[in-house]
């Protein structure tokens, strides 16, 4: 008996190709719409879906395959009943069904979508076909991606298509109809008035792009997964152009990085190790950047990864190349840094298209605990220095006010509790991952040391007593940026008169666990 394929497909990628082989492996197709024509225009002998059921397309083409004589053949069993009762009601077997869905992903993306159109993108026809074919997958081969073709062709040449592979095409499926259906909720749950916060089911997909050797640890696997909104212009979409594997560690402290040096417009560098940065700066140039960097802590910095937000170019390349590094980020390279850095052949060149990134459709951020979620939006932004209170007698000139934005800035990426300690355009000490907020204070004016004085502290969060204040004091701090909201805020407040030290508040906590 002649084999069927229904072939329905949105993505045609491959399928003129992947029908011929069909037919020469003795398959009948069957198709409708774009399909069909695609597949008549190349010659390729083709059924049209009404032949088989005797029935036109209605209703705008929204029901054409939802038909008996279709998903008959889809979903009848090999079994001495079904058989019997599909020779009564004429229908014929159908053994391979090629369908993937309309492009609702595509459609919502685009600028002014209106809702009836996201609407008329809902397949309806499609997701029930493939999913009739997974359930039925020890009798029918069920493929949703063009990836696939090429294996299911070579089983069907060799007739040895496994029940394996019929599972995992049939596990692909139900994965393909659960991420459709996911889109088309999320974007309904979009245009309800008031929108919720946090829907009441969180649902997240996301591609597997790449195992991992390892994770933070040598005896925990792991891998990496990108999730397909958020487009591109994200460290994850961004490419890498030299260097061996990245780690898991190394995913973790490139976000942290670039995270960083998105902060700024003017051209920044960073370094970071273990996800807190060693040093960042400013400079007219990538070099003049990197070298205030790496002069902050250029103990730390070995093995550290470096991000820029401007091309690295022959100078800083010559000066990186000097040092012992993971990973470089970077929105380009120039002909010549690359040159330069491939003697290092083990080192990570990584590119990312600055453009919207930071700013992707992906508002949330997840922390896995045992057994669930916690899920809370990204804490993007900062208070401007517009917003921001001077609670001192003492009040800020137009320059400090720089320094502490560059200070509340770099403040934000570093593990609570967080104390920096900077010029105008560079760390000169940083405390990070404290019990106590003083304990990171006196980290980082040690760090500091003779440079603390007349120098800018930023705190992430209130200071709960006058000790940091008093610390501060002792090793010459000009002035201090931090959220202010203690109980205790008056006394700070009158340490800092006290003591001869600007404060401001910004009203915002950025606390990073």
């Amino acid at each position: 008996m002649k084999k069927r394929a229904l072939i329905s497909v949105s993505d045609k990628t491959g399928i003129v190709d992947f029908a011929q082989e069909l037919v020469a492996l003795g398959f009948e197709l069957i198709s409708t719409g774009g399909t069909y024509k695609a597949l008549d225009e190349a010659n390729i002998p083709v059924l049209y879906v009404s032949e088989i059921t005797g029935f036109p397309e209605i209703l705008d083409g929204r029901v054409k395959t939802l038909h008996p004589l279709i998903h008959g053949g889809i979903l009848a069993q090999d079994t001495v009943e079904h058989r019997k009762q599909m020779a009564e009601n004429g229908i014929s077997f159908i053994d391979l069904v090629v369908v993937n869905l309309y492009p609702f992903r595509e459609t919502i993306a685009k600028p002014g979508v209106s809702f009836e159109e996201a609407i008329e993108n809902i397949d309806v026809g499609g997701p029930t076909m493939v999913r009739a074919a997974a359930k039925n997958h020890e009798r029918v081969i069920v493929v949703v991606k063009p990836e696939a073709y090429a294996n299911v062709l070579s089983a069907l040449r060799e007739d040895t298509v496994s029940e394996d592979m019929r599972r995992r095409l049939a596990a692909e499926a139900f994965a393909h109809t659960a991420e459709y259906d996911r889109l088309i909720a999320g974007y309904l749950e979009r245009q309800i008035e008031p929108i919720d916060s946090f829907p009441k089911t969180f649902r997240f997909v996301a591609q597997k792009a790449q195992e991992l050797r390892y994770g933070e640890n040598p005896h925990q696997e792991a891998a990496f997964y990108v999730n397909q909104e958020t487009g591109g212009g994200t460290l994850a979409t961004g490419k890498q152009i030299q260097g061996k594997e990245l780690s898991y560690n190394n995913w973790v402290d490139m976000d942290a990085a670039w995270k960083i040096v998105l902060e700024f417009e003017s051209c920044a560098a960073t370094i970071i190790k273990h996800t807190n940065p060693c040093g960042v700066a400013l400079g007219k140039t990538p070099l003049e950047a990197y070298e205030s960097a790496l002069a902050a802590d250029p103990v730390s910095a070995y093995g550290g990864i470096i991000a820029l937000n401007r091309v690295v170019d022959t100078d800083c390349a010559k000066a990186i190349k000097e040092c012992f590094y993971e990973v470089i980020i970077a929105p380009e390279f120039s002909p010549e840094a690359r040159e330069i850095l491939s003697a290092k052949v083990n080192l990570r060149l990584f590119v990312v298209a600055r453009g919207d990134a930071g700013k992707s459709p992906s508002s949330w951020a997840l922390k896995s605990i045992d057994g669930g979620y916690l899920v809370q939006e990204v804490d993007g932004g900062t208070t401007p220095v517009s917003e921001w209170d001077v609670v001192t007698d003492l009040r800020p000139s137009t320059e400090d006010f720089i320094a502490l934005d560059f200070a509340w800035r770099v403040v934000k990426h570093v593990k609570s509790n967080a104390i920096v300690v900077t010029d105008q355009s560079a760390t000169l000490g940083v405390g990070a991952g404290q019990m106590n907020r003083v304990g990171s204070a006196k980290l980082a004016l040690d760090q500091a040391g003779d440079k603390a004085k007349g120098a800018y502290l930023a705190s992430d969060a209130f200071f709960p007593f006058p000790d940091s204040i008093e610390a501060a004091a002792k090793a010459g701090i000009r002035a201090i940026v931090q959220p202010g909201g203690s109980i205790h805020d008056p006394a700070v407040i009158e340490a800092a008169n006290r003591l001869k030290i600007i404060m401001v508040f910004t009203h915002r906590r950025h606390f990073q666990h």
